[in-house]
Protein backbone atom coordinates (compact mmCIF):
# COMPACT_ATOMS: atom_id res chain seq x y z
CA UNK A 1 0.00 0.00 0.00
CA UNK A 2 1.16 3.49 -0.80
CA UNK A 3 -0.03 6.68 0.85
CA UNK A 4 0.08 10.39 0.26
CA UNK A 5 -0.45 13.03 2.90
CA UNK A 6 -0.81 16.56 1.58
CA UNK A 7 -2.05 19.80 3.07
CA UNK A 8 -5.78 20.53 3.20
CA UNK A 9 -5.33 23.90 1.47
CA UNK A 10 -7.31 22.97 -1.67
CA UNK A 11 -10.01 21.30 0.41
CA UNK A 12 -10.31 24.51 2.46
CA UNK A 13 -10.86 26.49 -0.74
CA UNK A 14 -13.37 23.99 -2.13
CA UNK A 15 -15.32 23.79 1.13
CA UNK A 16 -15.49 27.60 1.22
CA UNK A 17 -16.85 27.60 -2.34
CA UNK A 18 -19.56 25.10 -1.36
CA UNK A 19 -20.39 27.13 1.76
CA UNK A 20 -21.16 30.19 -0.36
CA UNK A 21 -24.10 28.54 -2.13
CA UNK A 22 -27.08 29.71 -0.05
CA UNK A 23 -29.74 27.52 -1.67
CA UNK A 24 -28.95 24.37 -3.62
CA UNK A 25 -32.54 24.12 -4.85
CA UNK A 26 -31.60 26.43 -7.72
CA UNK A 27 -28.76 24.09 -8.75
CA UNK A 28 -30.66 20.78 -8.69
CA UNK A 29 -32.15 19.48 -11.90
CA UNK A 30 -34.94 17.04 -12.63
CA UNK A 31 -34.32 13.53 -11.31
CA UNK A 32 -34.89 11.93 -14.71
CA UNK A 33 -31.60 10.18 -15.59
CA UNK A 34 -31.52 12.07 -18.87
CA UNK A 35 -28.36 12.90 -20.80
CA UNK A 36 -27.31 14.95 -23.79
CA UNK A 37 -26.69 18.50 -24.88
CA UNK A 38 -30.02 19.99 -23.72
CA UNK A 39 -29.58 18.49 -20.23
CA UNK A 40 -26.01 19.80 -19.92
CA UNK A 41 -26.86 23.28 -21.24
CA UNK A 42 -29.75 23.57 -18.75
CA UNK A 43 -27.40 22.39 -15.97
CA UNK A 44 -24.78 24.98 -16.95
CA UNK A 45 -27.33 27.79 -16.89
CA UNK A 46 -28.66 26.78 -13.46
CA UNK A 47 -25.21 26.41 -11.91
CA UNK A 48 -23.91 29.69 -13.31
CA UNK A 49 -26.98 31.59 -12.10
CA UNK A 50 -26.91 30.05 -8.61
CA UNK A 51 -23.14 30.05 -7.96
CA UNK A 52 -21.29 32.30 -10.39
CA UNK A 53 -18.96 29.38 -11.21
CA UNK A 54 -17.63 29.45 -14.75
CA UNK A 55 -18.30 26.43 -16.99
CA UNK A 56 -15.52 24.71 -18.84
CA UNK A 57 -15.47 26.14 -22.35
CA UNK A 58 -16.04 23.92 -25.35
CA UNK A 59 -13.02 23.64 -27.63
CA UNK A 60 -13.34 24.66 -31.28
CA UNK A 61 -15.57 22.07 -32.94
CA UNK A 62 -16.22 20.20 -29.68
CA UNK A 63 -19.77 19.04 -29.01
CA UNK A 64 -21.53 17.90 -25.88
CA UNK A 65 -21.97 14.14 -26.19
CA UNK A 66 -25.32 12.37 -26.10
CA UNK A 67 -24.14 10.43 -23.03
CA UNK A 68 -23.10 13.55 -21.07
CA UNK A 69 -24.91 14.15 -17.77
CA UNK A 70 -22.49 16.50 -15.99
CA UNK A 71 -20.23 19.46 -16.57
CA UNK A 72 -17.17 20.97 -14.95
CA UNK A 73 -16.94 24.47 -13.52
CA UNK A 74 -14.17 26.67 -12.14
CA UNK A 75 -14.89 28.64 -8.98
CA UNK A 76 -13.52 32.08 -8.24
CA UNK A 77 -10.96 30.38 -5.97
CA UNK A 78 -9.74 28.27 -8.91
CA UNK A 79 -11.29 24.99 -7.73
CA UNK A 80 -12.82 22.58 -10.23
CA UNK A 81 -16.37 21.47 -9.41
CA UNK A 82 -18.17 18.66 -11.21
CA UNK A 83 -21.96 18.99 -11.19
CA UNK A 84 -24.74 16.55 -12.12
CA UNK A 85 -28.49 17.20 -11.75
CA UNK A 86 -28.37 15.54 -8.31
CA UNK A 87 -24.75 15.81 -7.19
CA UNK A 88 -21.87 18.28 -6.95
CA UNK A 89 -18.31 17.59 -5.84
CA UNK A 90 -14.90 19.22 -5.89
CA UNK A 91 -12.29 17.59 -8.12
CA UNK A 92 -9.48 18.09 -5.60
CA UNK A 93 -6.88 15.37 -6.03
CA UNK A 94 -3.90 17.03 -4.38
CA UNK A 95 -5.28 17.58 -0.90
CA UNK A 96 -5.43 15.47 2.23
CA UNK A 97 -4.50 11.88 3.09
CA UNK A 98 -5.17 8.89 0.86
CA UNK A 99 -4.01 5.32 0.37
CA UNK A 100 -3.74 3.53 -2.95
CA UNK A 101 -2.46 0.28 -4.43
CA UNK A 102 -4.11 -1.38 -1.44
CA UNK A 103 -3.51 -5.11 -1.21
CA UNK A 104 -5.64 -7.74 0.58
CA UNK A 105 -3.40 -7.57 3.65
CA UNK A 106 -3.51 -3.76 3.86
CA UNK A 107 -7.15 -3.30 4.95
CA UNK A 108 -6.43 -2.76 8.67
CA UNK A 109 -3.62 -0.31 7.87
CA UNK A 110 -5.86 1.63 5.46
CA UNK A 111 -8.60 1.83 8.11
CA UNK A 112 -6.07 3.02 10.70
CA UNK A 113 -4.88 5.74 8.31
CA UNK A 114 -8.45 6.94 7.75
CA UNK A 115 -9.14 6.90 11.50
CA UNK A 116 -5.99 8.96 12.09
CA UNK A 117 -6.75 11.58 9.41
CA UNK A 118 -10.54 11.84 9.67
CA UNK A 119 -10.44 14.31 12.61
CA UNK A 120 -8.49 16.96 10.67
CA UNK A 121 -10.92 16.79 7.75
CA UNK A 122 -13.90 16.94 10.10
CA UNK A 123 -12.38 19.90 11.97
CA UNK A 124 -11.91 21.82 8.70
CA UNK A 125 -15.48 21.02 7.60
CA UNK A 126 -16.91 22.21 10.95
CA UNK A 127 -14.82 25.38 10.75
CA UNK A 128 -16.27 26.04 7.28
CA UNK A 129 -19.84 24.68 7.46
CA UNK A 130 -20.62 24.83 11.19
CA UNK A 131 -21.79 21.98 13.38
CA UNK A 132 -23.03 18.95 11.44
CA UNK A 133 -26.49 17.45 11.81
CA UNK A 134 -24.90 13.99 12.11
CA UNK A 135 -21.47 12.46 12.77
CA UNK A 136 -20.90 8.72 12.97
CA UNK A 137 -18.48 5.90 12.23
CA UNK A 138 -18.88 2.23 11.47
CA UNK A 139 -16.39 0.95 14.08
CA UNK A 140 -18.32 -0.39 17.04
CA UNK A 141 -21.64 0.97 15.77
CA UNK A 142 -23.93 -1.74 14.35
CA UNK A 143 -26.59 0.89 13.52
CA UNK A 144 -24.18 2.98 11.39
CA UNK A 145 -25.40 1.71 7.99
CA UNK A 146 -28.87 3.24 8.39
CA UNK A 147 -28.37 5.63 11.31
CA UNK A 148 -28.47 8.85 9.26
CA UNK A 149 -30.79 7.41 6.62
CA UNK A 150 -31.42 4.12 4.80
CA UNK A 151 -28.06 2.91 3.47
CA UNK A 152 -26.31 6.23 4.20
CA UNK A 153 -23.35 4.43 5.77
CA UNK A 154 -22.84 1.96 2.92
CA UNK A 155 -19.22 1.75 1.81
CA UNK A 156 -18.22 4.35 4.40
CA UNK A 157 -16.01 4.19 7.47
CA UNK A 158 -16.93 7.70 8.71
CA UNK A 159 -19.79 10.04 7.83
CA UNK A 160 -20.74 13.60 8.75
CA UNK A 161 -23.75 15.43 7.27
CA UNK A 162 -24.69 19.11 7.00
CA UNK A 163 -28.22 19.94 5.88
CA UNK A 164 -28.65 22.93 3.57
CA UNK A 165 -31.66 24.22 1.62
CA UNK A 166 -32.08 21.76 -1.24
CA UNK A 167 -29.14 19.55 -0.30
CA UNK A 168 -27.05 17.56 2.12
CA UNK A 169 -23.30 18.05 2.25
CA UNK A 170 -21.65 14.78 3.24
CA UNK A 171 -18.06 14.36 4.40
CA UNK A 172 -17.05 10.71 4.41
CA UNK A 173 -14.19 8.26 4.30
CA UNK A 174 -14.25 5.20 2.08
CA UNK A 175 -14.61 1.78 3.73
CA UNK A 176 -11.71 -0.42 2.58
CA UNK A 177 -12.75 -4.01 1.89
CA UNK A 178 -10.91 -7.19 0.99
CA UNK A 179 -13.64 -8.70 -1.23
CA UNK A 180 -14.12 -6.93 -3.50
CA UNK A 181 -10.70 -5.38 -2.99
CA UNK A 182 -10.80 -1.61 -2.57
CA UNK A 183 -7.93 -0.15 -4.65
CA UNK A 184 -7.82 3.26 -2.92
CA UNK A 185 -9.37 5.18 -0.02
CA UNK A 186 -9.46 8.73 1.25
CA UNK A 187 -11.66 11.35 2.87
CA UNK A 188 -14.09 12.95 0.44
CA UNK A 189 -17.11 15.23 0.41
CA UNK A 190 -20.03 15.80 -1.93
CA UNK A 191 -23.26 17.75 -2.12
CA UNK A 192 -26.29 15.51 -2.65
CA UNK A 193 -29.03 17.64 -4.19
CA UNK A 194 -32.70 17.10 -3.31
Amino acid sequence: MKTQDRSLDDDALAMADLAEVPDWTAVAGPDADQTGEAVVRALVQRVMAATGWQPWPLEQGEKIGDESASWGFTTRRGITMIVFDGLAFADVRTSGWSAYQIGPDDIAEAEAGLDAHWPEHLELAIKTWGEPAYVGQSSGNPAFLDEWGPGAGADRLHLAVWVRPGAQIQLFSDMPTRDPLTPSVGVNYAVYLD
